[in-house]
């Protein structure tokens, strides 16, 4: 006769029992889910979010880590690790950055299509161009405008930036393979270096802490290849 449920044997009683407990962890752990900002949460790692990679529908969790490189030596002029799974809101910041690192007025970065978004492509052109002219001495109303010998403005193009982007990697098709050879570069050195594992350590600032030492160490390795020892152990000690 089948078993009656006051009747059941003590191990499916136990799997029955395990079951129930952990629906009620889940429901837990859905709630927290839900209450969380971008719906996400690591048990492994609090700081760590869903990665968007190349592969269909998949993705791994844990951290984005930008680099700013230049194309002469491939050093790494500027770098930084967020938990933001995709690249679409990182151009400006990692231009501006690579901008103030090298201290120029202009600078041509290039991307590949995961940056784009018009958004940072203005500001991107809000950052590095500023306009002037020397006609302001002779203008009428100059008074209005400006107490000093000339007035600097940013210009916002809006709607044309884009089309006078495009147009500029129409007349440079070679640009993207450079961007290739410049940024994979680095990530790839480095991660050979890392034996392609994971980060060692947990949480957003112990990571970006790792990050920097991984760029650190890259850079001075570097320099010593374009440079040699000796022209570098110079220039830290002037």
């Amino acid at each position: 006769m089948p078993n009656k449920p006051g009747n059941l044997p003590g191990k499916l009683k136990e799997k029955i029992a395990a079951l129930r407990k952990r629906m009620e962890q889940l429901k837990e752990i859905e709630a927290l889910v839900q209450a969380a900002p971008d719906k996400q949460i690591s048990l492994t790692d609090p700081d760590a979010r869903s990665m968007a990679t190349s592969g269909k529908g998949t993705g791994i969790v844990g951290y984005n880590v930008q680099t700013a490189v230049d194309a002469q030596h491939h050093l790494i002029v500027a770098h930084e690790v967020t938990n933001v799974g995709n690249d679409r809101g990182q151009l400006a910041t990692m231009a501006k950055q690579a901008q103030a690192a090298m201290g120029r007025q202009e600078l041509e970065v290039v991307a590949d299509r995961g940056y784009y978004k018009g958004e940072e492509i203005l500001a991107c052109h809000t950052a590095v161009y500023v306009y002037w002219t020397t006609a302001c001495s002779g203008c009428p109303i100059k008074a209005k405008c400006t107490t000093g010998k000339e007035r600097r403005i940013k210009r916002w193009e809006h709607e044309t930036v884009l089309d006078t982007m495009q147009q500029r990697l129409d007349a440079a098709p070679e640009k993207m393979e450079v961007r290739r050879q410049t940024a994979e570069h680095p990530f790839g050195t480095i991660k050979a270096w890392m034996g392609s594992t994971h980060f060692l350590t947990k949480t957003l600032p112990k990571v970006s802490t790792e990050m920097s030492l991984h760029v650190l160490a890259y850079n001075l390795k570097r320099v010593m290849k374009v440079l040699g020892v000796v022209p570098l152990k110079e220039a830290m000690q002037a």
